[in-house]
C-alpha cells in the first residue's frame, strides 16, 4: 500500500492544472459567457432594448421618413436607416452589458469571482465574447425586420458578411469605451451621458440624409463622426458605392477606442474585483 501511495500521489499532482493556465481558459470563459447571456436573455428591459426597440425605430422610420428620404437620396432609405439602427441598437446594447456590470460590482460578484479558482482573463474574455454573442443577434434581428421592408443585400456573399462585421466590431469598441467610463462614474450619469451622445450621433448622421442636406457649418461633424462612416461602409456592401475609404475610416475609429479604453477598462476591472 506505501509503495502504491508513493507512487500515484505525484502522478494525480503532476495531472492538476494551474487556474491561470491556458487550457482552462476557453472552457472557464465559455461559462461565463453562458451566465451572463442567460442574465440577460432572463431579463426583460434587455430583451426589449436590444430586439424590440431597434425594429420598433426602423419601422416607425420607414413609415413617417422613408418616403421623403427616398425622394431626396434616389434610393430606398432602409440602406441608411437599417445600418443605422444596426448600429445604434449595438451601442445601447453596450450601455445595457455596462449597467450590468457595474450592479455585479456593487453586489460583490466581481469580488468572489475574483477569489475563486478561475482563471483571471476569463471574466474580460467572457465580456468579450457574450457582447459579440449578444451583437449579432440585435443585427441580424434588425436585418430580417429590414429585408421584410424591402432592404436588400446586392454585392454577393462576401459583402453581406463584411456589412455584418461592422456592427460587431463597432459594438465592441464602445463596448469598451461605456465600461471604461462606468468603472469611474455613477450609473445614473453614465446612462445620461449615452442617451444624449447616442441621440446626436444617430441625428447627425448620413443614416438620415447624405451629406449636403445638412448646413454647410456641422457638415464636417457629420462627416467624419464614427457611424456616419460606418454607415456609408455598410451602404456600399449593400447597396453599392465607395467602401474602401468608409471602411478605413471605421477602422480607424473602432482602433482607437479600443486602444485608448483598453488599459483603463482592465485597470477598472481589477479594482472593482479586488476592492474591500
Amino acid at each position: 500500500m506505501t509503495l502504491v501511495y508513493e507512487e500515484t500521489a505525484p502522478r494525480s499532482a503532476d495531472r492538476r492544472v494551474h487556474e491561470n493556465s491556458a487550457r482552462v481558459l476557453l472552457p472557464q470563459t465559455l461559462v461565463q459567457t453562458r451566465r451572463i447571456l442567460l442574465k440577460w436573455a432572463r431579463d426583460l428591459t434587455t430583451v426589449i432594448m436590444v430586439t424590440a426597440l431597434p425594429v420598433l425605430f426602423l419601422i416607425t422610420l420607414n413609415i413617417v421618413l422613408g418616403h421623403a428620404i427616398s425622394q431626396i437620396t434616389g434610393h430606398s432609405a432602409l440602406y441608411g436607416t437599417v445600418p443605422m439602427n444596426a448600429l445604434a441598437a449595438a451601442i445601447n446594447g453596450s450601455a445595457v452589458g455596462a449597467i450590468g456590470l457595474i450592479g455585479e460590482r456593487d453586489d460583490g460578484l466581481l469580488r468572489r469571482l475574483w477569489v475563486v479558482p478561475v482563471h483571471r482573463a476569463s471574466g474580460i474574455c467572457s465580456r468579450i465574447a457574450a457582447e459579440i454573442v449578444r451583437t449579432m443577434i440585435t443585427t441580424v434581428v434588425v436585418v430580417a425586420a429590414g429585408m421584410i421592408l424591402g432592404f436588400r443585400f446586392q454585392q454577393g456573399v462576401l459583402a453581406t458578411l463584411a456589412w455584418l462585421a461592422v456592427p460587431v466590431l463597432f459594438g465592441l469598441a464602445f463596448a469598451t469605451l461605456i465600461t471604461t467610463i462606468a468603472w469611474y462614474a455613477s450609473r445614473n450619469f453614465l446612462l445620461e451621458a449615452i442617451t444624449l451622445v447616442h441621440l446626436l450621433a444617430v441625428l447627425f448622421s448620413t443614416g438620415f440624409l447624405p451629406l449636403d442636406q445638412f448646413p454647410k457649418w456641422v457638415r464636417p461633424v457629420v462627416a467624419h463622426q464614427p457611424i456616419s462612416y460606418a454607415i456609408d461602409a455598410m451602404r456600399g456592401l449593400s447597396l453599392g458605392g465607395p467602401v474602401r475609404g468608409p471602411m478605413i475610416a471605421t477602422l480607424l475609429w473602432v482602433g482607437g477606442i479600443t486602444a485608448v479604453c483598453i488599459a483603463p477598462t482592465l485597470r477598472g476591472y481589477r479594482q472593482a474585483s479586488t476592492r474591500r
